[in-house]
């Protein structure tokens, strides 16, 4: 495997006004300590904010920072392969505009690449988040791993490490996932995990909500799984089965009982329901595998 020379963050930025004069700062600072040249790729995802303003003056200030603007707000992980497509380095790290996962960890993420990985993602040790985030994070995570048979402590951090080799692949699979950790695991075996601090956020909220937490669960459940079409079908001859058991029951207690009780064949009549409606939902998972 070869050592990692060269690096390129890339960086979503939204409505990150207060906080980015801090992450400039905090990126000459924390990667002072690199070996390896390394650039920031900023992706302004149209912020309504002064954000753009910062990113620009900072970028004619620094040749190691480039700011690319988004015509509206696409979301962070369509920003994010924005940023992929400028991407020409060994390594690229994905970085959070908040400050919460500092940047003095990337060399540590570095370093795992160097080790053998393709792919290195951050768990938070000590979350700084509400007590609703944490016990979401925590569902979404064992979906996730479910879901693409990799085991990961925090497919939610965002300070992430992938070889340019499998940055391609993503970018030209045509792909974008609002899972990009999940992707990445569809290119390559080596991935690996390593505990990365976690902060509260300097400014501003969480521009995560309960709907955007939905959206990525059907993400996942659409894009990387059988689950749902195989529940389907579960669902589906569970159904069925009950059908066919209820339909028995009533011959039996037709033949025990008489016509009197069947209420002139109502329940006859949902028992093959369900029998055909089970069929249904089989065949619309089967279809859709």
């Amino acid at each position: 495997m070869n050592p990692v020379r060269s690096l390129e963050l890339v960086i979503p930025v939204y409505n990150e006004e207060a906080t980015l004069p801090h992450l400039f700062e905090r990126l000459d600072e924390d990667l002072a300590a690199l070996a390896i040249p390394w650039r920031a790729i900023f992706v302004d995802d149209g912020s309504r904010d002064g954000s753009w303003a910062l990113l620009e003056a900072a970028a004619r200030r620094d040749r190691r920072f480039t700011a690319i603007r988004l015509a509206r707000n696409f979301g962070q992980h369509a920003a994010v392969f924005a940023g992929f497509s400028r991407c020409s380095a060994d390594a690229v790290v994905t970085l959070d505009a908040d400050l919460q996962n500092p940047p003095g960890e990337v060399p540590r993420l570095v370093e795992a690449l160097d080790a053998g990985a393709d792919v290195v993602g951050g768990w938070r040790e000590q979350r700084h988040d509400s007590p609703f985030r944490r016990l979401a994070s925590r569902a979404m995570n064992w979906l996730i791993s479910k879901a693409t048979g990799v085991a990961l402590r925090d497919y939610g951090c965002m300070l992430r490490a992938y070889r340019i080799e499998v940055v391609r692949l993503m970018r030209d699979s045509g792909e974008i996932s609002s899972f990009i950790p999940a992707l990445a695991h569809c290119f390559t075996d080596r991935v690996t995990e390593i505990p990365v601090a976690h902060a509260e956020r300097l400014a501003g909220q969480s521009r995560y909500s309960v709907l955007g937490l939905f959206s990525l669960l059907l993400d996942l459940l659409t894009g990387f799984s059988m689950f749902s079409l195989r529940a389907l079908s579960a669902f589906g001859l569970g159904m069925a089965a009950l059908g066919t058991a209820l339909g028995i029951l009533i011959v039996i207690l037709r033949l025990a009982l008489g016509s009197d009780w069947a209420a002139e064949g109502v329940f006859t009549l949902f028992a093959v329901l369900f029998v055909f409606v089970g069929a249904q939902f089989v065949a619309l998972g089967i279809l859709g595998e």
